[in-house]
């Protein structure tokens, strides 16, 4: 009579292995959002920010004709809205490589597992 943990185990195994995966793809897909470069203007080109795919600002380029020292808001306020957008745009290209990876091998996973309950292909 088999114990019920030996019938897992190979299962475990494989689990583990699709966890490694993953954790690879992930790792992967990482370094080359950290590679990438996003830049966002505002004020119609003046102020410049770059970020890169993990959403860490890496440049800020401002216009000499728009430090005007009179008008310290208003810069800053052109600054925030160049950081948020290259942000934004950041977050929505990471969420665009990293949400198939972790699709794939969870449905990768799901489909070995209902395979192992349902004994098919």
């Amino acid at each position: 009579m088999t114990s019920p943990l030996g019938a897992q185990r190979p299962d475990m195994r494989q689990f583990l292995q699709q966890a490694q995966a993953m954790q690879r793809n992930l790792l992967d897909a990482q370094q080359e959002l950290s590679a990438l470069r996003v830049q966002a203007t505002s004020g119609n080109g003046a102020v410049r920010a770059t970020v890169d795919g993990s959403a860490r600002l890496q440049r800020l380029d401002i216009a000499p004709e728009v430090a005007d020292p009179y008008d310290t808001e208003g810069l800053a306020q052109l600054v925030l809205a160049a950081i948020r957008d290259a942000t934004a745009s950041a977050q929505e290209l990471a969420q665009q490589k990293l949400l198939p990876t972790i699709a794939h091998t969870l449905g990768d996973s799901m489909k070995a597992n209902l395979r192992g309950v349902t004994g098919g292909d």
